[in-house]
């Protein structure tokens, strides 16, 4: 295992890496580029912290996040890839999916969520589906967030002892612990089946998270055909003189408290 990344220097790079990806989403927008991130991976394997540190500075109405909830009895009957198909970025976009059409991969047939049959249409549609994305121009990068055992426990150990926290822990979170080598057996089929040449799976080893989100971050930008694009300086006027406005009596009633003060 490697030795955990230093907290200064991780700060340092990180902040690097965010200016770049601020650049990039600067040339997103110039050349109307369409982007898909899918982020994978084990329960607590570190996907949310990550995107967090990818959109932190990105503007949101570029960049969207996307964390589908469980689909409704309407989108049970439809087929599985068509409310995804909603999400997906239109020109001057990036879209990052938490968790994505490979759910169908992992927890829904770990779980038995979905039938034998529907597994295995997913897993002979996926490539399909992905190679049409590609084919339309966008660009399309998968990653899956790898974690040990002894690591999840851990970090599901801490979860629920924060109760700021707590509420990542689901059920099904919880029994994954059960069904470890479950889910691995999945997850190596999945990679069998939908590890393509015009989508290819990616790995971050993300045992140590601040190295982890280095290493994945740095890997998007490099896999990105992005260049920086020239911006205008942005020039703030000066104020122009009063025109005789007088602001109207303000009802004290409605100001916020100033809780500050006790502090």
């Amino acid at each position: 295992m490697s030795a955990s990344l230093p907290k200064k220097r991780y700060e340092a790079e990180l902040a690097r890496l965010q200016a770049q990806l601020v650049d990039m989403q600067a040339w997103v927008q110039a050349t109307g580029a369409r982007i898909v991130v899918l982020f994978e991976g084990r329960d607590a394997a570190g996907k949310g912290s990550t995107i967090k540190r990818v959109s932190e500075y990105l503007n949101p109405r570029v960049t969207r996040i996307v964390a589908l909830p469980t689909p409704t009895e309407r989108e049970r009957t439809q087929w599985y890839f068509q409310r995804y198909i909603a999400h997906l970025p239109a020109a001057g976009e990036i879209v990052l999916m938490d968790r994505s059409w490979y759910n169908r991969a992992g927890v829904e047939h770990v779980m038995g969520y979905c039938t034998p049959d529907q597994y295995h249409r997913f897993l002979h549609q996926a490539p399909i589906f992905e190679r049409m994305l590609v084919e339309e121009g966008i660009i399309l990068l998968k990653y899956w967030f790898s974690v040990s055992d002894v690591e999840q426990e851990k970090r599901f150990q801490s979860r629920a002892q924060d109760p700021m926290r707590r509420w990542k822990l689901s059920p099904n979170d919880v029994l994954s612990i059960t069904k470890w080598e479950d889910y691995s057996r999945a997850k190596d089929a999945m990679i069998l089946h939908t590890d393509i040449p015009e989508a290819p799976w990616y790995e971050v080893d993300n045992e140590d998270k601040r190295r982890g989100r280095i290493n994945m971050i740095h890997h998007l930008l490099d896999r990105i055909p992005w260049e920086p694009v020239s911006r205008e300086d942005i020039e703030i006027p000066s104020r122009p003189a009063s025109g005789g406005y007088t602001r109207p009596p303000r009802d004290d009633d409605g100001l916020v408290p100033d809780h500050v003060a006790g502090l």
